[in-house]
């Protein structure tokens, strides 16, 4: 609820960056269709006597809605908001990205744009007990693990997160390049399953979780079939579990449909605090 929201940035639980950039994302968030005046007056510093004044120097219209600003709107308001209200320390302009999503979707494909878009982005490589499929490079695709091996990670609390997918096989994120480029103020993407996604918003109160969707549940299907890389057997019990995903989705901060990698990739980029203008 839009109420939410505003007593989130009303009480600091959340900055006014943070909600900007989630409206500008996607126009279909509930952050979207908050009005500008709202917003504005759920700020700390800012009250009704100041209102007026400050929506005639940014150039924005009392009737606009914050995710359907103009770009230079958009950008005015954010410089705004980082120079007079003080809310966001700049080295947490960029936000870690969590994206996840059920098997065929295309977070890899996503992935490895937002990657080509800005090659300083970190992006994790997740350690498996699964065999390497052809084509795939340990340390590159995956960090290929035995069971013991896996062990003894856990054990050393060497992964971020961790799950069992498919009932199969476990993944897990290692913990210390993640970290690492969190520090050095690098753009970061973890790239993992459903389960994990929520396991490092447990461990991690910064980062965002994005949820990928497919177009449709028919393309999901198409997609899976087409790629080759599962039997019927196997692609039955990854659609099985893609539909319990695809309930979890409305736990993520934001939602972003595959239906053009090229889109996804530019949201997915916003999302994480780096500008497309």
């Amino acid at each position: 609820m839009r109420a939410s929201i505003k007593q989130s940035l009303r009480d600091g639980r959340r900055s006014p960056l943070d909600v900007l950039a989630v409206a500008r994302a996607d126009a279909s968030s509930l952050e979207a269709s908050l009005r500008i005046t709202d917003f504005l007056l759920s700020l700390r510093r800012i009250g009704v006597t100041k209102l007026a004044a400050t929506l005639e120097s940014l150039g924005i219209s009392p009737r606009k809605r914050l995710g359907f600003l103009g770009p230079k709107q958009s950008t005015s308001l954010a410089q705004f908001l980082s120079a007079r209200v003080g809310t966001v320390d700049p080295p947490r302009l960029l936000t870690p990205v969590v994206l996840a999503g059920p098997s065929a979707v295309g977070k890899g494909t996503v992935a490895s744009g937002v990657r080509s878009r800005r090659p300083d982005t970190f992006v994790s490589i997740s350690a498996t007990t699964r065999p390497a499929r052809p084509g795939e490079i340990d340390g590159e695709h995956y960090f290929f693990v035995s069971e013991q091996e896996f062990d003894r990670m856990l054990d050393a609390g060497d992964l971020l997160e961790w799950a069992l997918v498919h009932g199969q096989y476990r993944y897990g994120t290692p913990r210390t390049p993640v970290e690492k480029a969190i520090a050095e103020g690098k753009p970061v993407l973890l790239e993992i399953d459903v389960q994990g996604a929520m396991s490092v918003k447990a461990a991690m109160a910064d980062v965002r979780l994005v949820f990928l969707l497919p177009p449709s549940w028919d393309e999901l299907v198409n997609r899976l079939a087409t790629r080759g890389t599962e039997d019927e057997t196997e692609q039955a019990r990854r659609l099985a579990t893609a539909q319990q995903e695809l309930d979890l989705a409305s736990q993520f901060d934001v939602c972003v449909v595959n239906d053009e990698v090229s889109r996804a990739v530019r949201l997915v980029l916003e999302l994480m605090g780096i500008s497309q203008e």
